[in-house]
């Protein structure tokens, strides 16, 4: 069901670049901002400021809400919560799974319709098909928002479950930076070795890419809970590891990143699992 109205709530990057996207499709926007001035622009293209947050809830039965965590949210819309019953309240506001549960749990209470999203990309992947956001909460209520969503990305549902949208979310966010902060303690050490950014870059692409493939050979293998260290044995990992460790110290370059990671790989050797492979350590992780 294609709803010609919708309304958006926060007008930072990604809250803009939302209404925009609506706009863009000609349906009619509502856009609500306490600095009422980051509206000016979106007016100027076609969207409606009321005066105050009410009446930009109650002008659309679909309200998406960016903010700046789940806190903001709730505390925002508690005083006008009543304005929300029998409509959708879509969140795209970051924050941990156990928050976004309990916005969830906030919004059920006083009957309001609730899905969690976490955007995959950042505000300018906003109204292009090929990015994804994830969402979760009841399988109805993302599905009578469904057509309203693709304008903005594809969605991506992950469950009933209002907390899962954002265990996705942060686990990307999570790898993306820890790779990133091993790129740039690399890049460090590089420089610090008269080598440039440039000049790694090649060999720090190529061992990007290689990821995707060891990652789908370790997955059945971690599923399976088969960590055999035929191929990459804790102990032996946690010797090269102590190499980058003196390697980064030789090189006036701060370890603490890899030191992390060796004492770690330290940790799952005292616990038995230094033949076993580097995938053990999920088991030491989750033992803290």
């Amino acid at each position: 069901m294609k709803r010609e109205a919708v309304t958006v709530v926060g007008l930072g990057p990604m809250g803009r670049a939302m209404a925009d996207a609506f706009l863009d499709q000609g349906r009619r926007v509502t856009v609500w901002n306490r600095t009422a001035g980051k509206a000016d622009d979106l007016v100027a293209a076609g969207a409606h400021r009321p005066a105050d947050l009410r009446d930009a809830l109650v002008a659309s039965d679909l309200v998406l809400v960016s903010l700046r965590d789940q806190d903001a949210v709730t505390a925002l819309l508690a005083p006008e919560v009543a304005a929300l019953r029998d409509r959708v309240l879509v969140n795209l506001s970051s924050g941990t799974p156990d928050e976004a549960r309990a916005t969830a749990a906030w919004a059920a209470e006083h009957g309001v319709a609730y899905l969690q999203g976490g955007p995959r990309v950042p505000p300018s992947g906003i109204g292009l098909p090929e990015s994804v956001t994830f969402y979760s909460g009841p399988k109805d209520v993302f599905e009578s928002c469904r057509d309203d969503l693709a304008v903005l990305t594809g969605a991506d549902y992950r469950g009933t479950d209002p907390g899962l949208a954002m265990v996705y979310y942060q686990l990307e966010e999570a790898l993306l930076w820890m790779t990133m902060t091993g790129y740039l303690h690399a890049v460090a050490v590089a420089q610090a070795n008269g080598i440039s950014a440039g000049d790694l870059l090649p060999y720090a692409t190529r061992t990007l890419a290689s990821g995707g493939e060891l990652l789908a050979f370790y997955a059945p293998r971690i599923d399976a809970g088969d960590h055999e260290g035929e191929f990459d044995s804790v102990g032996s990992a946690a010797a090269g590891i102590d190499h980058v460790v003196r390697t980064s110290r030789d090189a006036g370059v701060d370890a603490h990143v890899p030191e992390a990671v060796l004492q770690l790989f330290h940790r799952g050797a005292a616990n038995g699992r230094a033949n076993d492979s580097s995938t053990s350590l999920i088991d030491v992780l989750r033992t803290g």
